[in-house]
């Protein structure tokens, strides 16, 4: 087995960059057009990928379509919503802006990816704007975009993400529950927390 070390034997293996397909460019842009602001729009689930001095982060973010705000062609905002309070992801962006997004639709083969850079707001009247059953976001990442565009579907295709019959059944994996136990050794999860986690979720979702 051999590894691949260099770009140069990279592009031995998939060739070089100027052999890459016309389509596969043209898609993008530094902005966020017409086109591609309307998946923003109706999207309800974003994969966030940011750097930090420990390392890489990748973190699910959801809410109700939209969820994430177009505030003009090159900016977009995204809420904090309630979640496991270990800010990963926003501990990373206050020391290296770097972030990536993956926004994912059910239904559409095609994912719409977006890089650029951010900060972090806490201004109240901003997150006012983003307030769902009286309760505000601590704060909203505000995203300068560098570049947008679709990404290819056959990863979509392949997976069979949208399909009925992907779908696995939740018994034949660990729950949320078992795992805690086993990682704590019985000190945190369980049973308990498997069968109250839904009227928890429900009552801080927000």
């Amino acid at each position: 087995m051999a590894m691949v070390e260099t770009v140069a034997d990279l592009e031995t293996i998939y060739g070089a960059w100027d052999a890459v397909s016309e389509a596969s460019t043209a898609k993008v842009a530094d902005h966020i057009t017409s086109h591609y602001r309307r998946f923003i729009e109706v999207a309800p689930f974003a994969s966030l990928a940011t750097v930090g001095p420990e390392g890489l982060d990748c973190s699910p973010r959801g809410d109700r379509p939209g969820f994430v705000r177009v505030a003009d062609a090159r900016t977009l905002l995204l809420p904090d919503r309630r979640g496991n309070n270990r800010i990963d992801s926003l501990r990373n962006v206050v020391r290296d802006p770097r972030v990536g997004l993956m926004f994912l639709i059910p239904g559409i083969g095609n994912a719409l990816r977006v890089n650029g850079r951010a900060v972090i707001e806490d201004d109240p009247a901003l997150l006012a704007t983003f307030a769902v059953e009286d309760k505000a976001p601590r704060t909203v990442m505000v995203i300068t975009v560098h570049e947008i565009y679709f990404q290819c579907a056959r990863a979509l295709i392949r997976s069979g993400l949208w399909r009925q019959d992907s779908h696995v059944d939740p018994t034949s994996l660990p729950s949320p529950g078992q795992i805690l136990a086993e990682r704590s050794e019985g000190r945190v999860g369980g049973e308990t927390y498997d069968r109250t986690w839904g009227e928890r979720a429900r009552q801080t979702m927000w």
